[in-house]
């Protein structure tokens, strides 16, 4: 494995930690800033493509507005395999994201456990995220007793 690949690799990691911190932040225009403007982004849960958002405009309003929805985020990042191919990239990892939602007056607490696929591609010196696809495995959603 050569310097290269292992810097590209470090990158990768980075951008998608900062992915997760920047979201938890609901700092949701630099977020939009780690995505090339072509971007695509599905979601699906239960095996069902549940959204499905090409463009960074696009996928700004939608974070956004899904923002509005929520008081809490918390993000957990695992494992991060990727394969570097020159100026692109393809990459598998793993999250536990916890959102608190007030439905009724009542905190509600949803667990997810998403499997991350993306793409990548390095640009202008600078890795981005240009295709994401979000498999929410596992969902879990509770009364938060505190």
């Amino acid at each position: 494995m050569t310097l290269e690949i292992l810097k590209a690799k470090e990158e990768l990691r980075n951008l998608i930690d900062a992915y997760a911190s920047l979201g938890d932040e609901k700092k949701i225009s630099q977020v939009m800033d780690l995505f090339t403007p072509d971007m695509k982004y599905d979601v699906y849960m239960n095996n069902h493509l549940i959204s499905s958002v090409s463009g960074r405009e696009n996928m700004e309003k939608d974070f956004n507005e899904h923002a509005t929805q929520v008081k809490t985020y918390f993000t957990l990042n695992g494992q991060h395999t990727v394969e570097v191919n020159g100026d692109t990239a393809s990459g598998i990892s793993f999250t536990q994201m916890k959102m608190i939602r007030e439905v009724e007056g009542k905190n509600i607490l949803t667990d997810y456990s998403v499997k991350y696929d993306d793409k990548y591609v390095f640009q202008g010196g600078k890795w981005f995220i240009k295709e994401r696809i979000g498999y929410f495995i596992i969902i879990d959603a509770r009364e938060l007793n505190v």
